[in-house]
């Protein structure tokens, strides 16, 4: 409690500070000030808020104790609504999952409200300790969490640090630190004829929120919504993927116990796992104030039709075909590093990754030597559970993926490594696609136009070098989510790209980076609108409520009166029009004159 009532006096300072640029104090003074008292009180929070986290256990999924391999591995099963849960990379039988009924999403939906009244009480102290509870949970656990993810989803567990752990801490890390900047009150300017005002945004909790998300990575997916809801002030609904329902309940009780360790309530984060014809009650349930939806564009329409009905507001992240633009002034030193970057951000979780490397589109001058490179690594990748690449979470893509590619190849595009299906030796049962170098693709042809959302990397040459030609090939598809170029830094053409590329994230020399920093999480056109992660994706959670309140009324009195010729009734339209008339040029009349005109138009027509 030190610690928030040091932030509040903070806040009381800052915008007292923000209140003397009504009367003209230097703006360096105000700067001064303003950040001398903020080092102090910050100094002060360093040590009074508590910042040790409270370790907790959470016991790990339930496992059979005999090792069935499925002879048919499916999330459906004959005779049953339960839902069957097995191990993509081996077939292994997990367990049955009964799935939720509307009564039962009814009462998840309560018992979050319910939470969500106290916890929308509590202050952002008390939300950072439940985070630092959390990330110390997550770190002191990372191997078990890897391990679970990769049984439920099929991936390796290097593809599980990176994809579940490390982006799930820098989440953690990010809102714990800047969390509160993000959603704390703001002032806002006013003008000249409403000076005597004070205008503040503040950002309040919507109640209970949703996210329906997609399996590639079961825990981040399943958490990075939690962080962000929780820490807004907000309870949670998160309807799971059937195809990870396994993982499921142990993810979700992990961020449970970081809020019981700490005396709050664990109904504040509710777990659904359901059949598709029932999640249609969670998107246009009345006690759901907002959604995030993370999956395709199709299952997107159902979801943005149901949300509709009650006016539920959705952000849509639907995947992509992102670019990644390599440029011939790329260095002979630096293409080694670019390479090792192009074959992660294509081969990542098999290729299941909405911000995945879909198309590499290089230059004519570097298109080659790209191409003799790429060739034998992506040849000598190995499948397998532990692993290069992992299992892909069910075999259900693998004849529209094989029928892409034949036609690619059909239409003139050369297959250079892999392009179908693969029977791993060790675990037949396991769903595997050989990992693909497909080259020469042009614009026309239907891969270089639907997700693949699988390890195959696809290589497009340009017409030609310049800006323009890279950019008609990138900007091609009806997707925009993510992106990145490779080249100089002096190369101008980087920034032009960068400028005219259609996409919702752009990474300079790099890949995938924009949310290892938690910038804004979203796309454009067909990948979807609105944001997640960062200041964005906090403030979307919220009720961004605008106040107007008299600066002088308790002192002076000041306030809003309506003058004689504008109350009514109107006795004469058209002096009360010119007195209108003469308010406006005084507010917004350009120039001394314009003004002066506007003063002697009210005196007149007064």
């Amino acid at each position: 409690m030190a610690a928030e009532a040091a932030g509040s006096v903070l806040e009381q300072l800052r915008f007292a500070i923000q209140d003397l640029g009504f009367v003209q104090v230097p703006e360096f003074a105000s700067t001064l000030l303003w950040t001398s008292l903020g080092a102090l009180v910050l100094i002060y929070l360093a040590f009074h808020e508590n910042d040790k986290p409270i370790r907790y256990t959470v016991p790990p999924p339930k496992r059979p104790e005999k090792v069935e391999v499925l002879d048919q591995p499916a999330i459906k099963v004959s005779g049953s609504t339960a839902i069957q849960c097995y191990a993509p990379a081996t077939g292994q039988f997990l367990g049955l999952v009964n799935p939720s009924t509307p009564n039962a999403i009814d009462r998840a939906v309560e018992q979050a409200r319910a939470a969500q009244t106290k916890w929308a009480k509590t202050t952002f102290p008390q939300r950072r300790a439940v985070l630092r509870s959390l990330l110390q949970y997550v770190l002191d656990n990372q191997e078990e969490i890897c391990r679970v993810a990769c049984l439920d989803s099929g991936k390796t567990m290097v593809d599980a640090q990176l994809g579940e752990i490390m982006v799930t801490v820098e989440k953690l890390q990010w809102t714990i630190k800047l969390g509160e900047t993000a959603l704390r009150p703001s002032r806002r300017p006013t003008n000249l004829l409403l000076a005597y005002k004070r205008n503040t945004v503040f950002y309040e909790p919507l109640g209970v929120v949703a996210a329906l998300v997609s399996w590639n990575y079961p825990f981040h997916n399943l958490i990075g919504p939690v962080i962000s809801a929780l820490f807004s002030g907000n309870g949670i609904l998160v309807k799971v993927s059937e195809q990870t329902a396994w993982s499921s309940s142990y993810f979700a009780n992990i961020a449970r116990g970081a809020l019981v360790a700490h005396g709050h309530d664990p109904a504040l984060v509710q777990i659904v796992v359901c059949w598709p014809q029932t999640a249609g009650h969670i998107t246009c349930h009345p006690g759901i104030s907002h959604i995030t939806f993370i999956g395709s564009r199709p299952v997107c329409h159902k979801v943005a039709a149901s949300a509709a009905k009650a006016l539920i507001p959705v952000v849509a992240e639907l995947g992509g075909k992102d670019a990644s633009i390599v440029l011939d002034s790329v260095s002979k030193r630096d293409l080694p590093r670019v390479i090792e970057i192009l074959l992660r951000g294509s081969f990542q979780a098999s290729g299941q990754n909405c911000i995945g490397i879909e198309r590499i589109i290089a230059a004519p001058a570097i298109y080659d030597e790209l191409v003799s490179i790429l060739e034998p690594r992506v040849r000598a990748l190995r499948l397998g559970p532990a692993a290069d690449v992992g299992a892909m979470i069910s075999n259900a893509s693998f004849s529209r993926l094989e029928g892409l590619i034949a036609d690619a190849v059909q239409h003139g595009a050369r297959l250079l490594v892999g392009g179908k299906r693969f029977i791993h030796p060790d675990h037949p049962k396991g769903h595997y696609f050989s990992p693909t170098l497909l080259v020469d693709v042009t614009p026309d042809m239907a891969i270089a136009n639907e997700e693949c959302f699988a390890p195959i990397m696809v290589l497009m040459r340009t017409p030609s070098g310049s800006a323009e030609s890279i950019l008609s090939v990138a900007n091609a598809p009806h997707f925009g989510l993510g992106s990145s170029v490779f080249g100089s830094e002096s190369d101008p053409r980087i920034a032009e790209i960068v400028r005219g590329i259609k996409a919702g994230m752009v990474a300079v020399n790099d890949f995938g980076v924009t949310y290892a920093v938690q910038m804004p999480f979203g796309g454009v056109s067909g990948s979807g609108y609105g944001r997640f992660a960062g200041e964005e994706g906090l403030r979307g959670l919220c009720n961004v409520k605008a106040v107007c309140e008299d600066r002088l009324g308790r002192w002076l009195g000041v306030r809003t009166a309506i003058p004689q010729p504008v109350r009514y009734p109107v006795m004469d339209q058209e002096r009360s029009w010119r007195f209108a008339k003469g308010v406006v040029e005084i507010g917004y009349g350009v120039g001394v004159v314009r003004k002066i005109g506007g003063v002697l138009g009210i005196m007149k027509n007064s």
